[in-house]
């Protein structure tokens, strides 16, 4: 079989490329703000000028205060610090964590460091609450709860807590209402961003850096991607609405397409979920063999757990929701989708399920 002459990316909750208004700011900002913006002469006051004006828009967005805001070098780096931060800062009342089986990878590893417990999930991907709180013991110091999972797209309840709540908002920002939060982690790539992190401290937190950073975090602070993070992040929040409306639709064509199949199961909330995302498994066809099919015929998905490796291993959220991890297919909508291409792939999904399986 040829190669298609397009491709169509439907890969968003991995990443988007940079937002048209994010790429004119990141090149902008390599002639303005490139010197070192904790130095006192004339360029370098001008980048701390950029810097404070993008670290306000960030804050001002995510809902917190600017000296809340902690820059990382990923949304990865900021889970992970989070987790680690609240533990070492809050030694002396325990270091026991609380977080849900479907939260991504720098959780799990960062709360398997200590004494943990995972509160499982429903048939859906969501939480109880209840069971959430019954998990919080005497020596907790820490609840972790995704905003929304990257897998099935299910959205979380806001939890409160008598501990301080790390909120996973990487999927949401941007995309969805925040629920309640203490600590907030997000990567920009998820919305038109550079790559970049943030992790958002509520005053009264009691966290510290794991590295000794002035900061934080590691690295010095890479000013373009700062900015070009705030610029997208603004630019979206514009267009959320809209986008909203517009991508709903197309998600719920996907679903329908995928559910008429013949042993094909749609996992996730039909209803409180992110409005670009929907997966879907494929019984006794490999995730593997569907990404390359559809990857021929110009359509670039995702298989296996979005957030471990690019091994195309069962996902951990379909595991811990108890469905089916055999053939699974994540595809996320962008800005660039359109109705044709959700049309083109709703067509040519049957015959690649009928193709791949055995007879």
């Amino acid at each position: 079989m040829s190669r298609v002459s397009f491709m169509v990316s439907f890969d968003a909750a991995s990443g988007l490329p940079l937002h048209p208004l994010a790429r004119e700011a990141w090149l902008a900002a390599l002639d303005d703000g490139w010197a070192d913006p904790s130095r006192l002469y004339g360029s370098a006051r001008r980048a701390r000028q950029l810097l404070d004006g993008a670290r306000s828009s960030l804050a001002s967005q995510l809902g917190c205060r600017t000296d809340e805001l902690h820059l990382a070098p990923s949304g990865t780096q900021a889970l992970y610090g989070g987790v680690r931060g609240v533990r070492a800062a809050r030694a002396r009342a325990g270091a026991h964590v609380v977080h849900s089986a479907i939260e991504h990878s720098a959780v799990l590893h960062a709360a398997a460091e200590g004494p943990a417990t995972a509160v499982p999930v429903s048939l859906l991907g969501r939480v109880s609450v209840d069971a959430f709180a019954a998990a919080v013991q005497p020596d907790t110091v820490l609840a972790c709860l995704i905003a929304a999972s990257h897998e099935v797209g299910t959205l979380q309840p806001s939890l409160s807590l008598p501990v301080p709540v790390l909120v996973d908002a990487s999927q949401a920002i941007g995309r969805a209402p925040l629920p309640a939060w203490d600590l907030l982690a997000g990567s920009a790539r998820k919305w038109g961003g550079p790559s970049l992190g943030l992790l958002a401290v509520r005053t009264g937190v009691r966290w510290v850096s794991p590295w000794p950073e002035e900061g934080g975090f590691p690295g010095s602070v890479d000013l373009p991607s700062v900015l070009a993070a705030a610029v997208a992040l603004e630019a979206v929040a514009v267009e959320r609405v809209a986008e909203d409306a517009r991508l709903r639709p197309l998600v719920a064509r996907i679903r329908a397409a995928a559910a008429a199949l013949p042993d094909v199961e749609v996992v996730g909330d039909p209803a409180e979920r992110l409005p670009h995302l929907v997966t879907f498994s494929v019984l006794y066809v490999s995730g593997e063999a569907l990404v390359g099919a559809f990857d021929e015929l110009g359509f670039e998905v995702s298989s296996g757990s979005s957030c471990t490796s690019s091994v195309l291993e069962p996902s951990h959220v379909l595991v811990a929701m108890g469905v089916s991890t055999h053939g699974s297919v994540r595809v996320s909508l962008s800005r660039d989708t359109t109705a044709e291409d959700v049309d083109r792939f709703c067509a040519v999904l049957p015959d690649v399920v009928a193709r791949l399986r055995p007879p």
